[in-house]
């Protein structure tokens, strides 16, 4: 036995040698890892960090730039919508003092009856007197100074033959406005109701041409009719009468013509009166389309109108404010005026000048007829040719439309006209007479 144990020790020592030995082989090994990884692993870990701060530092450049990105696109936005805003602005203020410049203005209004004359007391805005309330007949009239008492005359003759209450709005220039007063004031027109309204000739402006054979044709008053309705005139319907007119018969008559549905105005046909062809032919004048406007022109020719119809005369007529309003009349005669402005549709040299041409067009087939009795014309056409006094005896109306005018000499039938005449107490306007 003691053999065997020698014989185990023997044997047992070595190897316990050789695993003591691989065993602190193996610990050196470990140390060695160990002392070997841990830098590298600090370099790892430094290396992952380095890498996540960079990666930290891109975002936050990345948002910088975003944001300053985002700052300036605002930023040329808000001056982009302040430049339009302001623009849009400098625009607004354009167009107003356009409208401003170029509509007429709200009329200086003056009114007037005995009452005011007889105490000396100043003439009253339209508020204090309703022509509506008190039921009168509405008659608008124009006043040119040069032709003062061409109006008179005619507001005369309205008074002096009806015994309703007459309305008259009487349509003058800014400047002919205390001289209107004046001749009405110190007559005896002043028992009359009336306003005067003032009419801007700048509403004209690029619609009328200057040049003309006639140039009365051409006066801004010839186009007041055109603008009815920006006038401060409180009543729906009226009737409208030149200057060159004398009334004999009671135009209550007149005013109590019923326009038919759908029409903004009545006129008398230049062919519904047989009693005047024979003079008509005797002078040569015009009572068809084709007198009045240029067939040879295409924009004429378009319109479909046929050159032998009958046309009427604008100088006497019943309107519908109303109906005048929501057709925008205005509107339509205005087109056709600059029309003429760039192409000449129609001449002044032709009958009626070229305040006559756009209502005749305008009102083509939409106009209810007035009794020709009611407007006897063309007295003004010929110094010689002459209605039978039984003719003018039963007309309610004459119209001395044309260049001889009853004021001046020759003209025919002035008896008739100076029956009405009132002097100029100022004495500027005077007849003239051999």
């Amino acid at each position: 036995m003691l053999l065997m144990l020698i014989v185990c020790v023997c044997v047992m020592v070595p190897v316990c040698y050789v695993a003591v030995n691989c065993f602190l082989l193996m610990l050196l090994m470990l140390i060695v890892c160990v002392c070997v990884m841990v830098p590298v692993c600090c370099v790892a870990v430094n290396g992952f960090l380095l890498m996540l701060l960079m990666l930290i530092v891109c975002v936050c450049v990345c948002v910088c730039v975003c944001v300053c990105v985002c700052v300036c696109v605002c930023v040329c936005v808000f001056v982009a919508v302040n430049g339009f805003l302001l623009m849009l602005l400098v625009l607004m203020v354009f167009l107003l003092l356009y409208n401003r410049l170029m509509r007429p203005p709200v009329p200086r209004r003056y009114t007037s009856s005995k009452k005011d004359h007889v105490h000396g007391a100043k003439n009253h805005p339209e508020d204090d007197i309703d022509p509506e309330e008190i039921g009168s007949i509405p008659v608008v009239i124009c006043a040119s100074e040069e032709r003062l008492g061409g109006a008179m005359a005619t507001i005369n003759s309205v008074q002096s033959n009806t015994k309703a209450g007459v309305f008259f709005y009487i349509i003058t220039l800014r400047d002919s406005i205390k001289r209107v007063r004046q001749y009405i004031e110190n007559t005896k027109l002043r028992k009359i109701k009336y306003k005067i309204l003032e009419f801007n000739p700048m509403v004209l402006r690029g619609k009328v041409k200057p040049e003309s054979s006639r140039p009365d044709l051409l006066r801004p008053l010839n186009f007041v009719r055109f603008y009815l309705p920006l006038l401060a005139i409180k009543h729906n319907k009226i009737i409208y009468l030149d200057d060159d007119i004398i009334v004999q018969g009671d135009i209550k008559e007149l005013y109590q013509i019923k326009l038919e549905p759908g029409h903004a105005a009545a006129f008398a046909s230049d062919c519904d009166l047989p009693s005047s062809h024979e003079m008509v032919r005797s002078v040569g004048m015009q009572t068809t389309y084709m007198g009045f406007l240029d067939y040879r022109k295409q924009e004429v020719r378009e319109l479909g109108i046929n050159p032998t119809k009958c046309s009427f005369n604008p100088g006497v007529f019943v309107a519908d404010i109303a109906e005048w309003k929501r057709q925008k009349i205005t509107k339509q005669l205005e087109k056709w005026m600059i029309e003429n402005f760039k192409g000449n549709l129609y001449s002044s040299a032709m009958a009626g000048g070229v305040a006559t041409p756009p209502m005749l067009i305008v009102f083509n087939d939409k106009y209810t007829t007035i009794d020709p009795l009611w407007h006897v014309r063309h007295l003004g056409w010929s110094p010689d040719a002459r209605y039978a006094e039984s003719f003018l005896q039963r007309a309610h109306l004459l119209h001395w439309n044309g260049r001889f005018k009853p004021w001046d000499f020759p003209c025919v039938h002035i008896d008739r006209w100076e029956k009405w005449f009132i002097p100029d107490p100022s004495g500027r306007f005077s007849l003239i007479r051999p």
